[in-house]
């Protein structure tokens, strides 16, 4: 014998179990049954043994029936509520995930149009005071080359005002601060001392006394015989006045004198030579006065 082969195990044999002995009537009357395969089933080495499906079992109560049904109709609306909610879920997620991505993106935006914005008024602001600067220079350059300058009188007294050379001095010698009369005198570059016989570019009275009675004074001198002056009605900002050119009354100068009303008060402007004439008809154009 090979000491290499596996030995054979003798193979069962079925045995047929011998019926007991019955009588003839017995076995007339005996029922033949089907033999039945009897064969033992006997599984294959490394395979499982094939094991009974369960089968449902089908209540007959109709409760039962009922009651499977709604557990499963729950069990089909809960999966269905499931699936819905985990949707909303992810809408709700992409919905917000946008929103939060358009709130960085805007946040941005008006980061930079914000700076931008800053900028640009840092720049404008800087622009317009240059150009403040410039126009007040330039302002400043044209007064310096404006030939006049402004006078003004007393508020009480109307506040007289009008346009003289700029080399012209002047002195006030009363200011009416107390009432009485307004004196001013006018003369390039220096004022001479106050007499009725100093030349004068411009004398300024403001009177308190009449018009008429001024005007009535004047016009005796012009009246008198071989009198140097003479009268002519004109008007001073507007307002009736008389001009009386020729000798100044009680002196030796020559010029003119231009004599109008404010309120209650008589003005009186007087030049004491012909060579500031043209100066003196230029300033009458610039009086202003308060009524």
């Amino acid at each position: 014998m090979d000491n290499n082969q596996t030995p054979q195990m003798p193979q069962a044999q079925p045995v047929t179990p011998v019926p007991p002995a019955t009588s003839a009537s017995q076995t007339s009357q005996a029922v033949v049954m089907p033999q039945v395969d009897q064969t033992p089933v006997v599984p294959q080495l490394g395979q499982p043994a094939a094991m009974p499906q369960a089968q449902p079992v089908v209540s007959s109560d109709p409760n039962v029936r009922r009651a499977e049904a709604n557990a499963m109709l729950l069990e089909k609306k809960s999966k269905t509520t499931s699936i819905i909610m985990t949707i909303v879920i992810i809408i709700l997620f992409l919905t917000t995930a946008t929103f939060v991505g358009l709130f960085i993106w805007m946040n941005n935006q008006y980061t930079e149009v914000s700076e931008d914005v800053e900028g640009q008024i840092k720049v404008a602001v800087a622009e317009a005071k240059k150009e403040q600067e410039l126009k007040m220079e330039e302002e400043f350059a044209e007064r310096e080359k404006y030939p006049l300058l402004t006078f003004a009188g007393p508020v009480d007294y109307g506040e007289l005002s009008f346009e003289y050379p700029k080399t012209w001095s002047v002195y006030v010698a009363s200011d009416a601060a107390k009432g009485g009369n307004f004196e001013a005198y006018f003369n390039p570059i220096m004022v001479n001392a106050v007499s009725r016989s100093s030349l004068y570019a411009l004398r300024v009275f403001i009177l308190d006394n009449s018009y008429d009675n001024v005007v009535a004074g004047y016009r005796a001198i012009v009246e008198k015989k071989n009198s140097n002056l003479s009268a002519e009605a004109v008007t001073v900002a507007g307002t009736a006045a008389m001009r009386f050119t020729g000798t100044i009354p009680n002196t030796n100068l020559n010029g003119v004198i231009v004599v109008f009303k404010i309120r209650d008060k008589t003005v009186v402007m007087q030049t004491d030579a012909t060579l500031f004439i043209p100066d003196f008809d230029a300033l009458l154009t610039t009086v202003h006065f308060n009524e």
